[in-house]
């Protein structure tokens, strides 16, 4: 696959070079130093992969992320070498459409070389998607096991909110929860594509958006009225049976970690209470799939309209399977959210 890198630092630029060319399957077609050049380049060869910085001069990582997903769109990963300090540009970046973000691998070590690994596995997940790709079989693991528990009533069970989203999720899902005012009678669990490691920065920064409570979805934990849980792990988050959440391994080479349609279709098998399903802005087609099972199960399900999607891949292709019930920006879902989870 074909690699863009941007990056301003001579130090950093010579890691992920190096990274790339022991992979010995990826070629590194340009350098950009800055964010108005990383548009400029995008625009010169697309790359397959973008492996993007946040902060340089003139233009930084999410202002190019923007322009390049209006422009050019294509995979973009945020590399960076200060996760901490660089909290809300990630999640800015990751609202116009990059993918996902990671840290850039340390110099030497045992370290370097699993932070190495971990990149390389990430472009070529990222490297295989595109906004018209066939999503992935939906593929279970092993469940791990509860403590035993009664099966959940569906008259015990709070609505449940089922929301999938990628590329751009971060964004849409900050102006879905800003609309929902406190007090809101379901109970919203998230499957957003993000790295684990960044799981928890993105519930704290959702959580200054939302007047709901949001934390990351333990294992057992059940869903509750008025509170929002997010997928927190690199496995599938699922409901088990009883109405509980929980999380499965997945094969090693699935591109979805988590992935919406499992979410979405163990839903179907185990939650026998009232549920919306959305789909979000994302691109390639995971969540489709699943979002028409909730539907032939009775659910009410809501697909983002292409005019508020930063990338239109998820929601078009659950268009395409007649998967939604209504498709809507995401400014009006949380209106249609209450008036029908009551």
């Amino acid at each position: 696959m074909k690699i863009g890198i941007v990056n301003d630092t001579p130090m950093m630029v010579e890691v992920l070079r190096r990274v790339i060319a022991e992979s010995g399957r990826h070629e590194l077609i340009w350098i950009a130093r800055d964010g108005e050049q990383a548009v400029q380049m995008c625009a010169w060869q697309l790359p397959d992969v973008v492996l993007m910085d946040l902060l340089m001069p003139k233009v930084d990582g999410a202002e190019a992320t923007r322009r390049i997903m209006e422009a050019t769109p294509c995979p973009i990963l945020v590399v960076t070498s200060d996760m901490d300090t660089s909290a809300d540009k990630i999640y800015e970046a990751m609202g116009y459409g990059a993918l996902d973000a990671t840290q850039t691998p340390a110099l030497i070590g045992a370290a370097g070389k699993r932070d190495a690994a971990a990149l390389i596995e990430k472009i070529d997940n990222l490297g295989r998607l595109s906004p018209e790709m066939v999503s992935p079989p939906v593929r279970g693991g092993r469940a791990e096991t509860l403590a035993p528990s009664q099966p959940a009533r569906a008259d015990s069970l709070p609505p449940l909110v089922a929301v999938g989203a990628s590329a751009g999720g971060p964004a849409a899902l900050a102006t879905l929860l800003k609309a929902i005012p406190q007090g809101f009678s379901g109970a919203m669990v998230i499957v957003q594509h993000i790295d684990a490691a960044f799981a928890p920065g993105m519930a704290q920064w959702l959580q200054q958006q939302s007047a709901l409570k949001v934390g990351l979805a333990q294992e057992g934990q059940a869903p509750q009225r008025g509170a929002v849980l997010l997928a927190a792990s690199n496995r599938h988050l699922v409901v088990k049976e009883g109405g509980r959440l929980g999380y499965v391994e997945g094969a090693p080479n699935d591109v979805y970690r988590p992935s919406v349609d499992v979410f979405f279709q163990s839903i179907v098998r185990h939650w026998p209470g009232k549920v919306a399903g959305l789909l979000l802005t994302g691109m390639g087609r995971d969540g489709a799939a699943g979002l028409k099972a909730l539907r032939d199960s009775g659910a009410h399900t809501m697909a983002q309209d292409q005019k508020s999607c930063a990338v239109y891949g998820m929601p078009k292709a659950a268009v395409a399977l007649n998967a939604a019930v209504e498709v809507l920006p995401v400014t009006g879902m949380a209106a249609r959210l209450q008036a029908i989870i009551v």
